[in-house]
């Protein structure tokens, strides 16, 4: 085992690890964050995708160990003070969450395209989640609700 720090979603953390787990695996499994998914295990799906230092990764590609001294963003801190994040509302608002098991990589992947381009256009939130599957939408709810939080995000800021 080998101790490494972390800071996930704004507390700094440390916390021991082997060398073949992954930034999913330890999430998940020793910190109890189950927002982050386990699906496809392969990098394929986007259900556990994460802010890793800004970007959108797949935490089970990720090695623990190799997330030493980095900025970790969960689903599960999006929200503050009982306040939903203008994304997740905006989920809700377009019925862009279905079964929800793809929202939380979904989420994460807007949030980091939202964190670089405050307005983005369709073909931009598009390329942003092409590697999120959801198997029970036809993304165009998803999209939508992207394009809603950009808009509240963008009208929050002019005040």
């Amino acid at each position: 085992m080998e101790k490494i720090k972390l800071n996930v979603n704004g507390e700094d953390i440390t916390v021991e690890v082997e060398k073949n787990w992954t930034l999913l695996y330890v999430l998940r499994e020793v910190l109890d964050l189950t927002g982050v998914k386990c699906a496809c295990n392969t990098g394929d799906c986007g259900a556990c995708k994460v802010i890793l230092d800004g970007q959108a990764v797949n935490s089970c590609l990720v090695l623990a160990w190799k997330a030493q001294g980095k900025t970790v963003e969960t689903v599960e801190g999006l929200s503050k003070n009982g306040k939903l994040h203008p994304l997740q509302q905006a989920f809700i608002d377009c019925g862009a969450v279905q079964c929800g098991y793809c929202t939380p990589g979904m989420l994460m992947s807007a949030k980091a395209l939202l964190d670089k381009n405050p307005s983005p256009t369709e073909d931009e939130i598009k390329e942003a989640i092409g590697n999120n599957y959801c198997r029970c939408t036809g993304y165009y709810k998803i999209v939508e609700a992207i394009q809603r939080a950009a808009e509240m995000m963008g009208e929050a800021n002019a005040e």
